[in-house]
């Protein structure tokens, strides 16, 4: 099931989103939830069709919680080790936004970077002090996610909260797929000003994570609780790169959908 938030003209709700993907968004359309999709999944009758309906992000966390260098070219890249435990970092929740929504360029950095990832939404009960299994059982799916990066900030900081923790700095969606195997899944990541003249800037593989999804919720659920709705970014592959106003990115996983959202100064 793909699950979406979105607004309509009534207001804000909690949708399945029903077709293919692969037929466009003219194809598609969204089944309204009554009340919340952690609990009993009931449909209220209202239906629209997506291109009637604004995407939101699919949910608002209380933390979003990220690992580093998770992925070996990346942490080449940047002259670094691939670390002996997850590398734990924190995006506050005011980071979030959803698709279509602008990542603003903050007048404090000269190198904002893109870095596509999958993301793990957990969902009831949450996790504490979770092994493996008990992991796997927290997580209600899985979305896309960009953790945009201020480089310069992050090079000069010498720890990661400014450079990472800006509004609009967390891009997610566009909707949550449940059920879905994502030991190997294709993560994609595009950069341009024409949609019909994208670059591809990152292309990896779920399979080369250094920590798999089950051992990283396991081990952040051992250092702090989880709560049903938080959100875990697994880690970027090879090939960050800076982005400019005028630029969209397009973070594109296997299974799930596509992320695209405007790069704008900030006003």
């Amino acid at each position: 099931m793909r699950i979406a938030r979105f607004a309509h003209a009534k207001g804000m709700s909690f949708g399945a989103v029903e077709g293919e993907p692969e037929a466009g968004p003219q194809g598609l359309t969204i089944a309204e939830i009554e009340g919340h999709p952690f609990g009993q999944i009931t449909f209220s009758g209202a239906r629209w069709a997506l291109s009637d309906v604004r995407l939101l992000s699919p949910i608002l966390p209380s933390k979003v919680v990220c690992v580093g260098r998770n992925y070996a070219e990346h942490a080449a890249e940047h002259g670094s080790e691939v670390p002996k435990e997850p590398l734990l970092f924190l995006k506050p929740s005011t980071s979030v936004i959803g698709p279509r929504d602008a990542i603003r360029l903050p007048l404090f950095s000269k190198q904002v970077e893109h870095e596509a990832e999958l993301a793990v939404v957990i969902g009831p009960p949450g996790a504490r002090r979770a092994d493996r299994a008990a992991a796997e059982r927290a997580i209600f799916g899985y979305t896309c996610a960009n953790d945009v990066t201020a480089r310069d900030l992050q090079r000069t900081d010498g720890q990661w909260t400014r450079a990472k923790g800006f509004d609009s700095f967390c891009p997610i969606g566009p909707w949550i797929s449940t059920g879905l195997d994502v030991s190997d899944l294709e993560v994609r990541c595009e950069v341009g000003r024409d949609p019909e003249e994208m670059e591809v800037r990152q292309l990896g593989r779920t399979k080369d994570m250094v920590f798999d999804v089950p051992s990283l919720v396991s081990y952040i659920s051992h250092v702090m609780t989880l709560l049903p709705g938080d959100v875990v970014l697994t880690g970027t592959p090879a090939g960050v790169s800076p982005l400019t106003d005028g630029d969209t990115v397009t973070v594109r996983i296997e299974g799930i959908g596509e992320l695209s959202n405007p790069v704008v100064p900030l006003s």
